[in-house]
């Protein structure tokens, strides 16, 4: 049995399931849970999956709202009876800056606090906790979280339930196709869990990042390495680079073996494939052609030039050279993983004739121009606002890798390959980068340097041929 047939078979029922929605509703509502848990993601997707069983609107939309108004009531009370013992606690004994910006909050905006902070993300989870430390009348509460969950449960459970229901009807998909859209929604609500979570455990205040800590203590060889990194830098381990570079670089060598061994596409390849030729359209192609032209050497050239020229004119020669040492770093490895693996392409038009398919260069530079854009951005913001860039460079990178099955010049495990060496690069780049202090790149002009790089990557997709 393949692994899309088990993720399938694991799909709950439909008790299962309201009872999974009203779960997420409650865990994202609840005092500080919610900060470390990508709700949206989970409860868009578990909608989904209601929507596709024709489980009924209302009983979806009713979970959500018993869950919201349970979370939001639970952390209430938490904070109505243990108002000292909470800041003493775990996380907020780590990060009191939690408390302070959802304490200004409800300062602003008083009992509505409760009604509006429901909507807004970052202070979601806190407020309700604050208007309990600060003894909000209990009355007051109780109807504000009632009114905002009656608005709250349909707004984030409608567009996944709607998309779970009408997808199977729009689209004419291949027998088999199901499972595998499955397979993958669950992959990547698990990789947005995995993600979120490492994020809060690989910094100075995390578990995981104290019980590094304590085991190199430990041992002597790990304790001279910790020491080692720990006094270069800012004075703290760059465990997050570490773990993204063990984790990247055995993937990368078990997925290549994989796609070495198969002699051919795998069977997720062939399946993926059918699936976007029965998504396949002129809008869809087109919009395929010109990312494939942002990706490519003009392209990914024209897109950097402002700001290596800005990097060079202020003086960030390290800057510069690690940025550089990235993009010809796996412009290299690309062109030596191509040469020793020689997977033919799907298909190849003739600019791209006697090229080879593993590893995707789209998706690896992509995730190579990306990943070093948001970790330089990252290193100028506080630790809570670095995985908005993060989260962001995520979202650019996806479009230009799956533009390559739109069409059809790639397989997936390419590009699962590719974004695994980017992946690898951008850690080595990091970790080099951390190794000494450097001075701040802000103040940058990033409005007019964001503006040139698409003036130029405009120009670049009207006059220049594809390569």
């Amino acid at each position: 049995m393949s692994l899309a047939d088990t993720l399938y078979q694991l799909t709950p029922s439909p008790t299962l399931l309201l009872l999974l929605i009203a779960a997420i509703a409650l865990v994202e509502s609840l005092a500080l849970v919610g900060l470390l848990v990508p709700g949206v993601v989970l409860i868009t997707a578990a909608a989904s999956l209601a929507g596709h069983q024709e489980i009924a609107l209302a009983a979806v939309i009713a979970v959500a709202f018993v869950g919201a108004v349970v979370g939001d009531g639970a952390s209430f009370l938490l904070g109505y009876t243990q108002r000292e013992r909470v800041t003493r606690q775990w996380p907020l004994s780590h990060h009191p800056e939690w408390l302070a910006r959802g304490a200004r909050f409800f300062r602003r905006y008083g009992s509505l606090s409760v009604f509006f902070g429901r909507f807004v993300g970052p202070v979601r989870p806190m407020v309700p906790l604050i208007a309990g430390m600060l003894h909000m009348s209990p009355r007051a509460f109780l109807w504000a979280n009632l009114a905002s969950a009656v608005l709250w449960a349909p707004a984030y459970v409608l567009p996944g339930y709607l998309l779970g229901h009408t997808w199977q009807r729009l689209l004419d998909l291949p027998e088999g196709i199901e499972t595998w859209l499955i397979a993958l929604a669950v992959l990547l609500v698990a990789l947005a869990v995995v993600f979120s979570w490492l994020r809060q455990q690989v910094t100075r205040t995390g578990r995981l990042y104290r019980l590094a800590a304590t085991g190199a203590r430990r041992h002597p060889v790990m304790r001279r390495f910790w020491l080692a990194q720990s006094w270069r830098g800012q004075g703290e381990v760059p465990l997050a680079s570490w773990l993204l570079l063990i984790l990247a670089l055995g993937a990368l060598s078990g997925w290549s073996l994989m796609v070495i061994q198969q002699h051919g596409p795998l069977e997720v390849d062939l399946r993926v494939d059918s699936l976007f030729a029965a998504l396949a359209s002129p809008a869809l192609a087109r919009a395929g052609q010109t990312l494939a032209r942002v990706g490519d050497t003009y392209g990914v050239l024209a897109l950097v030039l402002p700001w290596g020229l800005w990097l060079l004119w202020k003086r960030h020669l390290a800057a510069f050279l690690h940025v550089a040492a990235g993009l010809g770093g796996i412009a290299l490895l690309n062109t030596l993983g191509k040469a020793l693996i020689g997977r033919d392409r799907p298909d190849a038009p003739d600019y791209l004739t006697g090229s080879l398919a593993y590893p995707s260069a789209h998706a690896s530079t992509a995730v190579v121009v990306a990943g070093l854009a948001a970790a330089f951005i990252a290193h100028e913001l506080p630790h809570r606002q670095r995985h908005w860039v993060y989260w962001g460079a995520i979202l650019l990178v996806v479009p230009m890798a799956l533009s390559r099955l739109v069409i059809g010049v790639h397989w997936l495990s390419d590009l699962v390959g590719g974004a695994l060496l980017g992946l690898v690069v951008c850690a080595l780049v990091h970790l080099a980068w951390q190794q000494r202090p450097h001075p701040p790149l802000a103040p940058c002009p990033w409005g007019w340097l964001a503006a040139a790089s698409l003036v130029l990557v405009g120009a670049r997709v009207a006059w220049l041929p594809p390569i």
